[in-house]
């Protein structure tokens, strides 16, 4: 019986990732679909029973938490260096059109359906809230966070706090935590900066 909760650094380097950084931790549980589309950067980590799919670009020192569902498809999902996912957050990069005009589902023909497909993008520092649900087609602005249970189907501004169904903005975020990014980088084995 497998003890480690983590894939070994050998077990990681044959799915054959995109690209694989330093000391990444991805968890037995957590299902990744075609890795070779999947890049991770250094020090980032995915929890158990997530799902990644699709062409997805993990910076360094990101958390995705358990269960999150990161769908990227071929329009694809970027995550910026230091940000993160709650429990339960939902990222698409593509979905069906629920208006009525196509049907839907995977079980009917493609010239049925209306699909709705544009790349999300999460910059440095930006973080979601647990069971959030991120659109197609937006960008989270540098440092922005998102407050638990929102949708956000449009894009944020930088050092932004959003909260809501749909999310609006509440108020600004502090920025005090770059001062701390920069310590930390230099601290960092094998420090390039």
């Amino acid at each position: 019986m497998q003890t480690d909760r983590y894939f070994s650094q050998d077990e990681l380097l044959a799915m054959r990732f995109k690209s694989l950084g330093r000391d990444v931790k991805i968890s037995r549980s957590a299902n990744l679909y075609i890795p070779e589309y999947i890049a991770i950067g250094d020090y980032s980590i995915v929890d158990d029973f997530c799902v990644l799919s699709g062409s997805l670009e993990i910076g360094r020192n990101v958390h995705i938490a358990h269960g999150c569902r990161v769908i990227a498809g071929r329009e694809g999902i970027q995550m910026g260096d230091f940000s993160g996912l709650a429990f339960g957050v939902t990222i698409f990069a593509q979905s069906d059109d629920y208006s009525g005009l196509a049907l839907t589902n995977p079980t009917v023909p493609m010239h049925h359906r209306s699909i709705q497909r544009a790349r999300v993008e999460l910059g440095r520092h930006a973080i979601v809230g647990a069971n959030s649900v991120i659109f197609p087609g937006v960008i989270l602005g540098e440092g922005s966070s998102i407050g638990a249970c929102s949708m956000v189907t449009k894009s944020t501004e930088a050092w932004g706090i959003y909260l809501g169904v749909p999310a609006k903005r509440i108020k600004s975020r502090k920025k005090e935590l770059l001062s701390l990014e920069a310590t930390y980088l230099r601290e960092a084995p094998n420090s390039q900066v």
